[in-house]
């Protein structure tokens, strides 16, 4: 019953993505792509303060990939940049409500990989 919730709710984000798109002036913009499968992400982020305040996302994939991606800007922002660097594969899993296996695991992690790069060099360029 619950997997039948998270599939629901991956094919609604899928279908209707969250925070997608592109922003003109990004405080970090950074891609990751999967070549094996042909996924790709880019993640945009503005930041305040330390805290990431806003986040777009755009790319193409398939279905985990890209409701992962949208699923995941609605979970960070208001985060700090700290906050989300330490985030990690369980919380994907948790995400995404399910175990996964190292193929589908790819294609979940490669959104957050794209979004904490972008933040490391966001950080390294601040420094």
């Amino acid at each position: 019953m619950a997997t039948d919730l998270f599939q629901e709710l991956l094919l609604d984000h899928y279908k209707n993505p969250r925070n997608n798109g592109a922003f003109e002036n990004p405080d970090f913009s950074c891609g990751e792509a999967n070549p094996s499968c042909g996924d790709s992400i880019l993640m945009q982020g503005v930041v305040n303060n330390g805290t990431l305040t806003n986040i777009r996302f755009t790319g193409q994939g398939c279905v985990l990939n890209q409701a992962t991606a949208s699923m995941l800007t609605e979970k960070i922002k208001g985060k700090t940049l700290n906050e989300i660097l330490a985030l990690d594969t369980a919380f994907i899993e948790d995400l995404v409500g399910s175990k996964l296996g190292p193929n589908r695991l790819r294609c979940a992690l490669l959104p957050l990989q794209a979004l904490q790069n972008g933040i490391k060099s966001y950080k390294k360029k601040k420094e």
